[in-house]
């Protein structure tokens, strides 16, 4: 990993992360004229899109020049409690001056397969054919998982696909997903973790041990993983 920052509590975090959003996106539109990111789900990037949100953050991004895209989605409706969607558009997307048609959603209300296709296609159309975000934020999972890629399931081994649908036979629930291949064409990957729950593993992720988040490994780009001290062991 190109960077570890173990930060006091959740709250030191998420300004972390926020000041990371804001310069890497000032950079991009700088260089690129846009800015592209794909959110995670989670509590702890919530806290961080609640902030970014703010008067403090907000004014110090250009929104009509960022894209909004997702590093996965439930099989559920934009407005189900459960929807990374809805999560993101409460928190963050609701209260910003960005422009509608720059929010590219995952259809999770569509049959899982259908919804990876459409959002395969929407990529292409955002992002190009070197399908490189600028910035692409993550969470891991007490089993090691990132986005929908979970041990053990086949869309940890897609190569070509820049989505998929997975089933996740433990949760009997289906989700749509990016692949391996698109997180490690990113020009940034920020790892947001908090919780002591997740501190053995990531202690395992730290020692090398090939969980889906240790596979995230960006070609050209800057892996940075930022997590709370419960997290980190209390490091």
């Amino acid at each position: 990993m190109s960077e570890f920052g173990v930060y006091p509590d959740v709250t030191s975090l998420a300004r972390a992360a926020a000041e990371r959003f804001v310069t890497l996106a000032a950079e991009a539109i700088a260089a690129r004229d846009q800015f592209v990111v794909a959110l995670s789900g989670g509590s702890t990037p919530r806290a961080t899109y609640e902030l970014l949100a703010t008067e403090e953050f907000a004014t110090r991004t250009d929104w009509p020049r960022v894209h909004i895209c997702w590093g996965d989605e439930r099989n559920v409706s934009p407005n189900h409690p459960n929807s990374n969607t809805r999560m993101a558009r409460e928190a963050l997307l609701d209260n910003v001056p960005i422009i509608a048609s720059h929010i590219h959603r995952i259809q999770g209300e569509l049959p899982p397969e259908q919804a990876a296709a459409a959002y395969r296609a929407e990529l292409e159309a955002v992002l190009g054919a070197d399908r490189r975000f600028d910035l692409i934020l993550l969470g891991m999972g007490t089993d090691g998982h990132t986005a929908s890629l979970f041990p053990g399931t086949t869309a940890l081994e897609e190569r070509e696909r820049a989505v998929v649908a997975v089933c996740v036979e433990r949760l009997r629930a289906w989700r749509v997903t990016l692949t391996l291949p698109v997180f490690n064409a990113a020009r940034h990957v920020l790892f947001l973790v908090s919780g002591v729950a997740k501190a053995k593993t990531l202690a395992r992720i730290r020692a090398g041990q090939p969980l889906p988040a240790s596979l995230v490994q960006p070609a050209e780009g800057e892996l940075v993983w930022l997590v709370d001290r419960d997290a980190a062991g209390g490091a």
